[in-house]
Protein backbone atom coordinates (compact mmCIF):
# COMPACT_ATOMS: atom_id res chain seq x y z
CA UNK A 1 0.00 0.00 0.00
CA UNK A 2 1.23 3.46 -0.82
CA UNK A 3 -0.29 6.65 0.59
CA UNK A 4 0.48 10.09 -0.79
CA UNK A 5 1.81 12.97 1.35
CA UNK A 6 -1.47 14.82 0.87
CA UNK A 7 -3.39 11.82 2.24
CA UNK A 8 -1.05 11.66 5.24
CA UNK A 9 -1.72 15.34 5.92
CA UNK A 10 -5.45 14.62 5.66
CA UNK A 11 -5.19 11.82 8.21
CA UNK A 12 -3.30 14.10 10.61
CA UNK A 13 -5.99 16.76 10.32
CA UNK A 14 -8.59 14.10 11.04
CA UNK A 15 -6.80 13.12 14.23
CA UNK A 16 -6.51 16.77 15.32
CA UNK A 17 -10.19 17.37 14.64
CA UNK A 18 -11.11 14.25 16.58
CA UNK A 19 -9.12 15.38 19.61
CA UNK A 20 -10.55 18.90 19.52
CA UNK A 21 -14.13 17.82 18.99
CA UNK A 22 -14.07 15.18 21.73
CA UNK A 23 -12.36 17.38 24.34
CA UNK A 24 -15.01 18.55 26.83
CA UNK A 25 -15.30 22.30 27.36
CA UNK A 26 -14.60 21.80 31.05
CA UNK A 27 -11.17 20.41 30.22
CA UNK A 28 -10.09 23.60 28.47
CA UNK A 29 -8.44 26.38 30.41
CA UNK A 30 -11.15 28.88 31.31
CA UNK A 31 -10.63 32.20 29.49
CA UNK A 32 -9.76 34.91 32.00
CA UNK A 33 -10.93 37.79 29.81
CA UNK A 34 -13.13 38.42 26.81
CA UNK A 35 -9.97 38.94 24.75
CA UNK A 36 -8.76 35.43 25.69
CA UNK A 37 -12.06 33.95 24.55
CA UNK A 38 -11.83 35.75 21.20
CA UNK A 39 -8.31 34.32 20.71
CA UNK A 40 -9.66 30.80 21.27
CA UNK A 41 -12.44 31.37 18.76
CA UNK A 42 -10.04 32.76 16.17
CA UNK A 43 -7.62 29.82 16.60
CA UNK A 44 -10.39 27.26 16.24
CA UNK A 45 -11.85 29.08 13.25
CA UNK A 46 -8.44 28.87 11.57
CA UNK A 47 -8.38 25.12 12.17
CA UNK A 48 -11.86 24.80 10.66
CA UNK A 49 -10.75 26.72 7.56
CA UNK A 50 -7.71 24.43 7.17
CA UNK A 51 -9.91 21.34 7.45
CA UNK A 52 -12.34 22.64 4.85
CA UNK A 53 -9.45 23.36 2.50
CA UNK A 54 -8.13 19.81 3.04
CA UNK A 55 -11.57 18.37 2.28
CA UNK A 56 -11.80 20.39 -0.91
CA UNK A 57 -8.38 19.25 -2.09
CA UNK A 58 -8.76 15.59 -1.05
CA UNK A 59 -7.55 13.12 -3.78
CA UNK A 60 -9.80 10.63 -5.51
CA UNK A 61 -9.91 7.04 -4.20
CA UNK A 62 -6.97 4.76 -5.24
CA UNK A 63 -6.69 0.99 -5.51
CA UNK A 64 -3.59 -1.19 -5.28
CA UNK A 65 -3.10 -4.84 -5.65
CA UNK A 66 -2.51 -5.40 -1.97
CA UNK A 67 -5.03 -3.06 -0.30
CA UNK A 68 -7.81 -0.61 -0.90
CA UNK A 69 -7.46 2.95 0.39
CA UNK A 70 -10.64 5.08 0.50
CA UNK A 71 -9.87 8.63 1.56
CA UNK A 72 -13.48 9.57 0.82
CA UNK A 73 -14.50 7.81 4.03
CA UNK A 74 -11.93 9.83 5.92
CA UNK A 75 -13.20 12.99 4.24
CA UNK A 76 -16.73 12.29 5.44
CA UNK A 77 -15.43 11.68 8.94
CA UNK A 78 -13.43 14.90 8.78
CA UNK A 79 -16.53 16.81 7.67
CA UNK A 80 -18.43 15.43 10.64
CA UNK A 81 -15.65 16.40 13.04
CA UNK A 82 -15.47 19.85 11.49
CA UNK A 83 -19.20 20.32 12.05
CA UNK A 84 -18.80 19.34 15.71
CA UNK A 85 -15.94 21.77 16.12
CA UNK A 86 -17.99 24.52 14.44
CA UNK A 87 -20.77 23.91 16.97
CA UNK A 88 -18.27 24.28 19.81
CA UNK A 89 -17.11 27.59 18.37
CA UNK A 90 -20.70 28.80 18.18
CA UNK A 91 -21.13 27.88 21.84
CA UNK A 92 -18.12 30.03 22.66
CA UNK A 93 -19.64 32.90 20.67
CA UNK A 94 -22.88 32.52 22.61
CA UNK A 95 -21.01 32.53 25.90
CA UNK A 96 -19.64 35.96 25.02
CA UNK A 97 -23.12 37.37 25.65
CA UNK A 98 -23.35 35.80 29.11
CA UNK A 99 -21.72 38.14 31.64
CA UNK A 100 -19.36 36.84 34.28
CA UNK A 101 -20.15 37.38 37.93
CA UNK A 102 -20.10 41.11 38.58
CA UNK A 103 -17.81 42.54 41.21
CA UNK A 104 -19.44 45.70 42.54
CA UNK A 105 -16.71 48.26 43.05
CA UNK A 106 -16.27 51.93 42.25
CA UNK A 107 -14.24 52.98 39.24
CA UNK A 108 -13.13 56.45 38.11
CA UNK A 109 -15.17 58.20 40.80
CA UNK A 110 -18.54 56.56 40.03
CA UNK A 111 -20.69 54.29 42.17
CA UNK A 112 -20.32 50.48 42.00
CA UNK A 113 -23.45 49.90 39.91
CA UNK A 114 -22.56 52.80 37.62
CA UNK A 115 -19.10 51.27 37.14
CA UNK A 116 -20.25 47.96 35.63
CA UNK A 117 -19.46 49.09 32.09
CA UNK A 118 -15.77 49.30 32.99
CA UNK A 119 -15.72 45.56 33.71
CA UNK A 120 -17.11 44.26 30.41
CA UNK A 121 -14.78 43.30 27.58
CA UNK A 122 -17.00 44.85 24.92
CA UNK A 123 -20.62 45.75 24.28
CA UNK A 124 -23.64 46.64 26.39
CA UNK A 125 -23.79 46.95 30.18
CA UNK A 126 -26.96 47.47 32.22
CA UNK A 127 -27.19 48.35 35.92
CA UNK A 128 -29.29 50.44 38.22
CA UNK A 129 -30.61 51.19 41.68
CA UNK A 130 -33.77 52.17 43.47
CA UNK A 131 -35.00 53.35 46.84
CA UNK A 132 -38.29 53.91 48.66
CA UNK A 133 -39.14 55.22 52.12
CA UNK A 134 -41.88 55.95 54.59
CA UNK A 135 -41.53 59.20 56.54
CA UNK A 136 -43.35 60.11 59.74
CA UNK A 137 -43.29 63.72 60.98
CA UNK A 138 -42.76 63.39 64.69
CA UNK A 139 -43.56 66.89 65.95
CA UNK A 140 -43.80 70.55 64.91
CA UNK A 141 -46.06 69.79 61.97
CA UNK A 142 -45.81 73.42 60.88
CA UNK A 143 -49.52 74.13 60.77
CA UNK A 144 -51.85 74.04 57.81
CA UNK A 145 -52.18 75.90 54.53
CA UNK A 146 -55.54 75.80 52.74
CA UNK A 147 -56.63 73.00 55.05
CA UNK A 148 -53.61 70.78 54.31
CA UNK A 149 -50.75 69.93 56.64
CA UNK A 150 -47.57 71.71 55.61
CA UNK A 151 -45.40 68.69 56.46
CA UNK A 152 -47.54 65.55 56.23
CA UNK A 153 -46.43 61.96 56.75
CA UNK A 154 -45.62 60.43 53.38
CA UNK A 155 -44.58 57.31 51.50
CA UNK A 156 -42.45 57.71 48.42
CA UNK A 157 -40.82 55.65 45.69
CA UNK A 158 -38.06 58.19 45.68
CA UNK A 159 -35.95 56.95 42.81
CA UNK A 160 -35.69 54.25 40.19
CA UNK A 161 -32.53 54.50 38.12
CA UNK A 162 -31.16 52.72 35.06
CA UNK A 163 -27.48 52.77 34.16
CA UNK A 164 -26.81 52.02 30.49
CA UNK A 165 -23.29 51.84 29.13
CA UNK A 166 -21.62 50.60 25.99
CA UNK A 167 -17.97 49.69 25.53
CA UNK A 168 -17.10 50.31 21.89
CA UNK A 169 -13.41 49.43 22.21
CA UNK A 170 -10.86 49.07 24.97
CA UNK A 171 -10.28 52.81 24.72
CA UNK A 172 -13.75 54.29 24.10
CA UNK A 173 -16.93 53.78 26.11
CA UNK A 174 -20.22 55.51 26.85
CA UNK A 175 -21.93 55.57 30.25
CA UNK A 176 -25.23 57.08 31.37
CA UNK A 177 -27.78 57.30 34.17
CA UNK A 178 -31.51 57.84 33.66
CA UNK A 179 -33.53 58.57 36.78
CA UNK A 180 -37.26 58.37 37.48
CA UNK A 181 -38.17 60.35 40.60
CA UNK A 182 -41.26 60.04 42.80
CA UNK A 183 -42.95 57.42 40.57
CA UNK A 184 -44.62 59.92 38.24
CA UNK A 185 -44.09 62.96 36.05
CA UNK A 186 -46.11 66.08 35.30
CA UNK A 187 -49.46 65.05 33.88
CA UNK A 188 -49.55 61.69 35.67
CA UNK A 189 -49.91 60.65 39.30
CA UNK A 190 -49.56 63.66 41.59
CA UNK A 191 -47.26 65.38 39.10
CA UNK A 192 -44.39 65.78 41.57
CA UNK A 193 -42.05 63.40 39.80
CA UNK A 194 -39.45 63.86 37.14
CA UNK A 195 -37.46 61.94 34.54
CA UNK A 196 -33.89 63.13 34.15
CA UNK A 197 -30.60 62.20 32.58
CA UNK A 198 -28.27 62.31 35.58
CA UNK A 199 -25.15 61.87 33.49
CA UNK A 200 -24.28 60.80 29.94
CA UNK A 201 -20.66 60.93 28.84
CA UNK A 202 -18.04 59.41 26.58
CA UNK A 203 -14.75 58.26 28.10
CA UNK A 204 -11.60 58.16 26.00
CA UNK A 205 -8.80 56.18 27.68
CA UNK A 206 -5.42 57.47 26.58
CA UNK A 207 -3.04 56.96 29.48
CA UNK A 208 -3.53 56.06 33.18
CA UNK A 209 -2.41 59.60 34.03
CA UNK A 210 -4.66 61.46 31.57
CA UNK A 211 -7.98 60.34 30.10
CA UNK A 212 -10.77 62.41 28.58
CA UNK A 213 -14.46 62.57 29.53
CA UNK A 214 -17.03 64.64 27.64
CA UNK A 215 -20.80 65.06 27.93
CA UNK A 216 -23.11 65.61 30.88
CA UNK A 217 -20.83 64.99 33.84
CA UNK A 218 -21.33 64.76 37.59
CA UNK A 219 -19.56 67.50 39.51
CA UNK A 220 -16.74 65.71 41.38
CA UNK A 221 -17.49 67.25 44.78
CA UNK A 222 -18.08 65.57 48.13
CA UNK A 223 -18.96 61.95 48.82
CA UNK A 224 -22.52 61.67 47.55
CA UNK A 225 -22.66 63.62 44.29
CA UNK A 226 -20.78 60.92 42.38
CA UNK A 227 -21.53 57.85 44.54
CA UNK A 228 -25.19 58.25 45.47
CA UNK A 229 -26.41 54.65 45.42
CA UNK A 230 -28.40 53.83 48.61
CA UNK A 231 -26.27 50.97 50.01
CA UNK A 232 -23.26 53.29 50.18
CA UNK A 233 -24.45 56.10 52.45
CA UNK A 234 -26.10 56.05 55.86
CA UNK A 235 -29.74 56.95 56.34
CA UNK A 236 -32.76 57.15 54.07
CA UNK A 237 -31.94 60.74 53.14
CA UNK A 238 -28.65 62.03 51.81
CA UNK A 239 -26.82 64.43 54.15
CA UNK A 240 -28.38 67.90 53.98
CA UNK A 241 -24.91 69.46 53.66
CA UNK A 242 -24.53 67.44 50.46
CA UNK A 243 -27.94 68.55 49.22
CA UNK A 244 -28.03 72.24 50.02
CA UNK A 245 -24.41 73.42 50.27
CA UNK A 246 -23.07 70.95 47.68
CA UNK A 247 -26.24 70.73 45.57
CA UNK A 248 -26.40 67.03 44.70
CA UNK A 249 -27.22 65.55 42.31
CA UNK A 250 -25.28 68.24 40.44
CA UNK A 251 -24.44 67.73 36.79
CA UNK A 252 -23.56 70.04 33.90
CA UNK A 253 -22.33 69.82 30.31
CA UNK A 254 -18.55 69.78 30.05
CA UNK A 255 -15.28 68.18 29.10
CA UNK A 256 -12.21 67.36 31.15
CA UNK A 257 -9.47 65.03 32.27
CA UNK A 258 -9.27 62.28 34.88
CA UNK A 259 -6.59 59.84 35.91
CA UNK A 260 -4.04 58.71 38.47
CA UNK A 261 -0.99 60.96 38.78
CA UNK A 262 0.85 58.76 41.28
CA UNK A 263 -0.13 55.47 42.94
CA UNK A 264 -3.31 56.16 44.98
CA UNK A 265 -3.36 59.86 43.95
CA UNK A 266 -6.31 60.46 41.60
CA UNK A 267 -7.81 63.58 40.07
CA UNK A 268 -10.83 64.70 38.04
CA UNK A 269 -11.22 68.12 36.43
CA UNK A 270 -13.76 69.63 34.02
CA UNK A 271 -14.67 72.85 32.25
CA UNK A 272 -18.48 73.10 32.35
CA UNK A 273 -21.26 75.57 31.68
CA UNK A 274 -21.73 77.94 34.62
CA UNK A 275 -24.73 78.03 36.94
CA UNK A 276 -27.69 80.39 36.52
CA UNK A 277 -27.66 83.01 39.29
CA UNK A 278 -31.25 84.02 38.46
CA UNK A 279 -32.35 80.88 40.30
CA UNK A 280 -30.24 81.32 43.44
CA UNK A 281 -32.25 81.75 46.64
CA UNK A 282 -31.91 82.13 50.38
CA UNK A 283 -31.73 78.31 50.46
CA UNK A 284 -28.47 78.41 48.51
CA UNK A 285 -27.25 77.74 44.98
CA UNK A 286 -29.07 74.42 44.48
CA UNK A 287 -31.72 75.82 42.14
CA UNK A 288 -29.00 77.38 39.98
CA UNK A 289 -28.03 73.98 38.56
CA UNK A 290 -28.84 73.91 34.84
CA UNK A 291 -28.77 70.10 34.47
CA UNK A 292 -28.02 70.09 30.76
CA UNK A 293 -31.44 71.40 29.73
CA UNK A 294 -30.57 73.97 27.02
CA UNK A 295 -28.15 75.35 29.57
CA UNK A 296 -26.96 78.92 29.21
CA UNK A 297 -23.24 78.88 28.52
CA UNK A 298 -22.38 82.56 28.30
CA UNK A 299 -20.32 81.88 31.42
CA UNK A 300 -18.21 78.80 32.01
CA UNK A 301 -16.85 77.30 35.23
CA UNK A 302 -13.98 75.10 36.39
CA UNK A 303 -14.30 72.21 38.82
CA UNK A 304 -11.51 69.96 40.06
CA UNK A 305 -10.95 67.26 42.64
CA UNK A 306 -8.05 65.27 44.09
CA UNK A 307 -8.05 62.22 46.38
CA UNK A 308 -5.22 60.36 48.08
CA UNK A 309 -5.24 57.02 49.88
CA UNK A 310 -1.95 56.76 51.84
CA UNK A 311 -0.59 53.18 51.67
CA UNK A 312 0.67 53.52 55.25
CA UNK A 313 -2.90 54.13 56.47
CA UNK A 314 -5.07 51.32 55.08
CA UNK A 315 -8.70 52.32 54.65
CA UNK A 316 -8.00 56.06 54.90
CA UNK A 317 -8.62 58.49 52.05
CA UNK A 318 -8.40 62.28 52.07
CA UNK A 319 -9.29 64.79 49.40
CA UNK A 320 -10.82 68.05 48.35
CA UNK A 321 -12.49 69.83 45.46
CA UNK A 322 -13.17 73.33 44.16
CA UNK A 323 -15.72 74.95 41.87
CA UNK A 324 -15.13 78.48 40.47
CA UNK A 325 -17.05 80.27 37.74
CA UNK A 326 -19.35 83.15 36.85
CA UNK A 327 -23.10 82.57 37.07
CA UNK A 328 -24.43 85.84 35.63
CA UNK A 329 -24.92 84.34 32.14
CA UNK A 330 -24.98 87.82 30.56
CA UNK A 331 -28.14 88.75 32.50
CA UNK A 332 -29.17 91.97 34.23
CA UNK A 333 -30.02 92.01 37.92
CA UNK A 334 -31.81 95.02 39.35
CA UNK A 335 -30.77 97.02 36.28
CA UNK A 336 -27.08 96.02 36.43
CA UNK A 337 -25.26 93.36 34.41
CA UNK A 338 -23.30 91.28 36.91
CA UNK A 339 -20.78 88.44 36.63
CA UNK A 340 -21.89 86.81 39.91
CA UNK A 341 -18.63 84.95 40.54
CA UNK A 342 -19.59 81.74 42.39
CA UNK A 343 -17.13 79.74 44.46
CA UNK A 344 -17.51 76.48 46.33
CA UNK A 345 -14.82 74.48 48.13
CA UNK A 346 -14.89 71.27 50.15
CA UNK A 347 -12.53 68.90 51.95
CA UNK A 348 -13.24 65.39 53.17
CA UNK A 349 -11.76 62.46 55.07
CA UNK A 350 -12.95 58.86 55.09
CA UNK A 351 -11.76 55.91 57.15
CA UNK A 352 -12.90 52.31 56.77
CA UNK A 353 -11.37 49.83 59.21
CA UNK A 354 -12.88 46.38 59.59
CA UNK A 355 -16.48 47.09 60.61
CA UNK A 356 -15.94 50.81 61.22
CA UNK A 357 -16.95 53.49 58.70
CA UNK A 358 -16.16 57.11 59.47
CA UNK A 359 -16.65 60.21 57.33
CA UNK A 360 -16.32 63.92 57.78
CA UNK A 361 -16.76 66.70 55.24
CA UNK A 362 -16.71 70.49 55.31
CA UNK A 363 -17.74 72.94 52.60
CA UNK A 364 -17.70 76.74 52.17
CA UNK A 365 -19.09 78.88 49.36
CA UNK A 366 -19.16 82.52 48.32
CA UNK A 367 -21.41 84.47 45.90
CA UNK A 368 -20.36 87.84 44.50
CA UNK A 369 -23.05 90.45 43.75
CA UNK A 370 -25.39 88.87 46.32
CA UNK A 371 -26.84 92.31 47.05
CA UNK A 372 -27.91 92.77 43.41
CA UNK A 373 -29.41 89.30 43.36
CA UNK A 374 -31.34 89.96 46.59
CA UNK A 375 -32.72 93.25 45.25
CA UNK A 376 -33.78 91.56 42.00
CA UNK A 377 -35.70 89.02 44.08
CA UNK A 378 -37.61 91.79 45.83
CA UNK A 379 -35.83 91.60 49.18
CA UNK A 380 -36.13 94.70 51.34
CA UNK A 381 -33.26 96.25 53.27
CA UNK A 382 -33.30 96.83 57.01
CA UNK A 383 -33.89 94.77 60.11
CA UNK A 384 -36.81 92.37 59.80
CA UNK A 385 -37.46 93.30 56.15
CA UNK A 386 -35.71 90.57 54.20
CA UNK A 387 -39.00 88.84 53.31
CA UNK A 388 -37.15 85.52 53.06
CA UNK A 389 -35.61 86.61 49.75
CA UNK A 390 -32.12 87.59 50.83
CA UNK A 391 -29.33 85.65 49.10
CA UNK A 392 -26.28 85.02 51.24
CA UNK A 393 -22.83 86.17 50.29
CA UNK A 394 -21.40 83.19 52.17
CA UNK A 395 -22.67 79.70 52.94
CA UNK A 396 -21.13 76.76 54.72
CA UNK A 397 -21.84 73.32 56.09
CA UNK A 398 -20.09 70.39 57.65
CA UNK A 399 -20.97 66.97 58.96
CA UNK A 400 -19.42 63.96 60.57
CA UNK A 401 -20.78 60.44 60.80
CA UNK A 402 -19.76 57.02 62.04
CA UNK A 403 -21.22 53.54 61.81
CA UNK A 404 -20.06 50.12 62.96
CA UNK A 405 -21.00 46.66 61.70
CA UNK A 406 -21.82 44.71 64.86
CA UNK A 407 -22.87 41.38 63.31
CA UNK A 408 -19.37 39.83 63.20
CA UNK A 409 -19.30 40.02 67.00
CA UNK A 410 -22.28 37.64 67.15
CA UNK A 411 -21.96 35.72 63.84
CA UNK A 412 -18.25 35.62 62.93
CA UNK A 413 -18.80 33.86 59.57
CA UNK A 414 -21.73 35.98 58.39
CA UNK A 415 -21.71 37.95 55.15
CA UNK A 416 -24.62 40.09 56.32
CA UNK A 417 -24.22 43.62 57.66
CA UNK A 418 -25.89 45.44 60.55
CA UNK A 419 -24.58 48.86 61.57
CA UNK A 420 -25.98 51.43 63.99
CA UNK A 421 -24.81 54.90 62.96
CA UNK A 422 -24.78 58.52 64.08
CA UNK A 423 -24.51 61.71 62.02
CA UNK A 424 -24.23 65.37 63.05
CA UNK A 425 -24.68 68.22 60.55
CA UNK A 426 -24.42 71.98 60.79
CA UNK A 427 -25.22 74.18 57.80
CA UNK A 428 -26.16 77.75 57.00
CA UNK A 429 -27.11 78.76 53.45
CA UNK A 430 -27.14 82.42 54.53
CA UNK A 431 -24.02 82.62 56.69
CA UNK A 432 -23.51 86.30 55.91
CA UNK A 433 -26.03 88.68 54.35
CA UNK A 434 -25.14 91.40 51.80
CA UNK A 435 -24.56 94.86 53.20
CA UNK A 436 -27.81 96.45 54.31
CA UNK A 437 -29.77 93.17 54.43
CA UNK A 438 -30.69 91.14 57.49
CA UNK A 439 -29.47 87.62 58.14
CA UNK A 440 -32.18 84.95 58.09
CA UNK A 441 -31.40 82.80 61.12
CA UNK A 442 -33.92 80.11 60.14
CA UNK A 443 -31.30 78.98 57.62
CA UNK A 444 -28.76 78.27 60.38
CA UNK A 445 -29.52 74.64 61.23
CA UNK A 446 -28.24 71.63 63.12
CA UNK A 447 -29.31 68.04 62.51
CA UNK A 448 -28.78 65.10 64.86
CA UNK A 449 -29.43 61.72 63.28
CA UNK A 450 -29.30 58.14 64.57
CA UNK A 451 -30.22 55.01 62.69
CA UNK A 452 -29.69 51.41 61.72
CA UNK A 453 -28.45 49.98 58.43
CA UNK A 454 -29.04 46.30 57.53
CA UNK A 455 -27.78 44.50 54.42
CA UNK A 456 -28.94 40.87 54.04
CA UNK A 457 -26.78 40.83 50.90
CA UNK A 458 -24.41 43.56 49.68
CA UNK A 459 -26.85 44.63 46.94
CA UNK A 460 -29.83 45.27 49.23
CA UNK A 461 -30.15 47.61 52.22
CA UNK A 462 -32.93 48.21 54.74
CA UNK A 463 -32.72 51.48 56.68
CA UNK A 464 -34.32 53.10 59.71
CA UNK A 465 -33.35 56.47 61.16
CA UNK A 466 -34.53 59.40 63.24
CA UNK A 467 -33.58 63.03 62.52
CA UNK A 468 -33.80 65.89 65.02
CA UNK A 469 -33.73 69.36 63.41
CA UNK A 470 -32.80 72.52 65.27
CA UNK A 471 -32.78 76.02 63.77
CA UNK A 472 -31.24 79.11 65.35
CA UNK A 473 -34.64 80.73 64.89
CA UNK A 474 -38.01 79.07 64.32
CA UNK A 475 -38.93 75.39 64.41
CA UNK A 476 -38.67 72.46 62.04
CA UNK A 477 -40.37 69.04 62.24
CA UNK A 478 -38.34 66.02 63.28
CA UNK A 479 -38.87 62.87 61.26
CA UNK A 480 -38.63 59.09 61.45
CA UNK A 481 -37.72 57.30 58.22
CA UNK A 482 -38.02 53.66 57.22
CA UNK A 483 -37.01 52.44 53.78
CA UNK A 484 -35.05 50.17 51.52
CA UNK A 485 -32.67 50.42 48.59
CA UNK A 486 -30.94 48.14 46.11
CA UNK A 487 -28.44 48.07 43.25
CA UNK A 488 -28.02 45.67 40.36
Amino acid sequence: MSISAKQQHLFKLTMVATLLATTPAQALDKPQTMEDMWKIIQAQQKQIDEMKAAIKNAPAPTQTASASVTPNNDVKQLERKTDVLSQEVEKLRTNLTIPDEVQYKSAYGLGPAASKVYQVGKGLSIGGYGEANYQVRVDDQGGRTNGKLNNPDNADLERLVIYAGYKFTDNILFNSEIEFEHASVAGSGNGNGDVSVEFAALDFFIDPMANVRAGMVLMPMGFVNQIHEPPFYFGNNRPEVERQIIPSTWREIGVGLFGEILPNLTYTTYVVNGMDAADFSSSGIRSGRQQGAQASAEDLAFVGRMDYAPPVLPGVSVGGSAYVGNSGQNQTFNGVKADVLTQLYEAHVQWKYRGLEFRTLGSWGHIDDAGLLSASKGANKGAGKGNGKVIGEDNYGWYTEAGYDVLPWFLPETTQYLAPFFRYEHLDTLASAPEGYEDDQTKDREIYQVGLQYKPIPNVVIKADYRNFKAKKGTMPDDFNLGFGFIF
